[in-house]
């Protein structure tokens, strides 16, 4: 009989493996097929130093190519978080606007750093030698920079969470066009090497001018107490760590926007890579973000209108990307993350992170085929094309909402469905019901319709109703809103009065529609020999009588509505 730790002699699991012979030096690059390898990316791809370099440099232009986005000339600002795919991305650009380079580009960049260490457990003496690390590196690189704190989203204004529309889009020849253009005026210098006095001027221009708001001044002092306790207090309200990561990413996302906006910077590079967009793809799926993944994770997010979020390290996997900074001396900067040391189960994106790479462990090619998967998601309005209306976009994340009708099989549509069912239906007599049918005129508290959302609703609810499903979701974890930044609870409220404005007109009851009909019939204009109504006889046909009889059959149809609805919604 079997017994448990008794040993038969027999070849254990790690002695059934088959062996794999080693190629050692017999093995050359693959692509120059003569050098030695110093790395293998993937089962059978060696590179030489040499070769992985060019390879590592080609992979970034061809991104930046194909899309065809960002104009000669143009501000690009990068999101540097001093992580290693971030500094990758800088350090691409540097190389890139450099004069050894063959193909160089042609924009003028930006560096912007957001220091987060109030809501990740850092002292001021841990967050002002982080500042210092970064202002060393930064310095070095040679483009302008910005470093703001996070405590700084209580001071945007509420600007930043409207979107602004695009202008019309040239043909596909533009770009090519604005190349050609900006060759020609470089030519056109007398000095040789124009290109490069020109891009050194802007760039002086640009790190020694006069500085604009309090974004400037956060890199040489640290924000005021009274903001991070603020941000703080807003932090620890929060339940889940999955909210808090969320809300994490919202502002971070603001404060960069309007950093953007406030210098003219109208794109920015995000070091987002191979290995994090597919993790990302995985965790907002699981957080009912399907409905933006083309946004979430492809290469241009055009939400904000205005100012385009680009990512072009997206091809990189973390392999590639580590290899690369430590071959060729690429400095980055450890900062703790707010789930840094948290376990496995913390959160739904420690949870899919933990999945994904320890899947990769086992099946190589994971990463890529999710990544791939992305790559096939289109940006499909959901409401028309560009001369419909404009859709509502979510208060928090910017993008449209994802709002079904009550009726709809779909969780927005069964949470909409639960919420109208328990609703209490006014008794007769009450504001919002036609009490008034036995009459021609009209009480002043009867027929006037839903009151506006603001003030039938808690400020609450009509928070909610102004952001995705998704949002939705994250705020339950958030108890109060009072400890949100200004400017979102400043858009919310004005988002309710433009609603409340609107809804009257559309569906304000008797009042608004007896005005119009009055004004559409003027006295003297004959009407049609026959008009139809609800009970099937013909109306009068002048003056007064006429309005009368409108009122009338309007509140007959309201009252007749209002009886056809059971208590519990149906």
């Amino acid at each position: 009989m079997c017994q448990v730790g008794e040993d038969y002699g027999g070849p254990g699991p790690a002695e059934l493996q088959p062996k794999l012979p080693w190629r050692g030096c017999e093995q050359k690059c693959m692509k120059c097929k003569e050098g030695l390898p110093v790395l293998i990316i993937r089962a059978g791809d060696a590179f030489c130093k040499d070769c992985f370099k060019a390879y590592y440099i080609h992979k970034f232009r061809a991104m930046l190519g194909k899309n065809r986005l960002i104009f000669p000339g143009e501000k690009v600002l990068l999101a540097w978080s001093g992580g290693p795919s971030s500094s990758s991305m800088i350090w691409q650009v540097q190389e890139g606007l450099s004069r050894e380079s063959a193909k160089r580009l042609r924009f003028v960049p930006g560096v912007i750093y957001v220091d987060e260490g109030a809501v990740c457990g850092q002292s001021l003496e841990e967050r002002a030698k982080t500042v210092a690390e970064m202002k060393l590196i930064l310095q070095t690189v040679g483009f302008p920079y910005h470093i703001v704190s996070l405590e700084e989203v209580f001071n945007l204004p509420a600007s930043v969470l409207q979107p602004v529309s695009q202008g019309p889009q040239g043909p596909e020849n533009t770009y090519k066009e604005a190349v050609d253009g900006f060759i020609q005026q470089q030519q056109r210098l007398p000095e040789e090497g124009g290109q490069e006095a020109a891009l050194s001027d802007e760039l002086r221009r640009l790190s020694t001018r006069d500085p604009v708001g309090p974004e400037e001044a956060a890199g040489d002092s640290l924000p005021r107490p009274a903001q991070s306790t603020a941000l703080t207090t807003l932090f620890s309200s929060v339940k889940t760590l999955t909210a808090k990561e969320e809300l994490l990413q919202t502002l971070r996302a603001h404060l960069i926007l309007h950093t953007a906006r406030l210098h003219g910077y109208s794109k920015v590079m995000l070091g987002d890579s191979c290995t994090r967009l597919a993790i990302k793809l995985m965790t907002n799926l699981a957080l009912g973000r399907g409905a933006f993944l083309a946004w979430d994770t492809g290469f241009s997010d055009d939400r904000h209108g205005d100012v385009v979020l680009l990512r072009p390290m997206r091809d990189y996997t973390l392999k590639e990307i580590a290899f690369y900074n430590r071959m060729f001396g690429v400095p980055s900067v450890f900062t703790p993350a707010i789930d840094t040391k948290a376990p496995e189960k913390a959160s739904i994106h420690r949870l899919m992170e933990s999945f994904i790479l320890r899947l990769q462990a086992q099946f190589p090619s994971t990463i890529s085929t999710v990544y791939r998967t992305s790559e096939k998601l289109v940006k499909a309005p959901r409401n028309g094309g560009a001369a419909g209306p404009v859709p509502t976009r979510c208060l928090l994340c910017m993008c449209t909402l994802d709002i079904d009708s009550a009726d709809s099989a779909t969780a927005f549509g069964a949470q909409t469905l639960e919420h109208l069912s328990q609703k209490p239906t006014p008794p007769p007599g009450a504001p919002g019901r036609p009490c008034c049918t036995r009459g021609t005129e009209l009480p002043r508290a009867c027929c006037r319709g839903p009151q506006p959302a603001s003030q039938r609703e808690e400020p609450r609810a009509s928070f909610i109703e102004q952001l995705c499903y998704s949002c939705r979701v994250n705020m339950k974890d958030v108890p109060f809103l009072e400890p949100l930044p200004p400017y979102i609870l400043t858009e919310a409220q004005c988002r309710r009065q433009r609603i409340g404005e609107i809804k009257p007109v559309a569906t304000g009851g008797c009042g608004f529609l007896l005005g119009t009909l009055t004004q559409i019939r003027p006295s003297g204009v004959p009407l049609p020999s026959s008009w139809p109504t609800s009970s099937g006889r013909a109306g009068p046909r002048e003056g007064a009588s006429w309005v009368a009889w409108v009122k009338q059959e309007i509140q007959e149809f309201l009252f007749e509505e209002s009886e056809g609805e059971d208590p519990d919604g149906n």
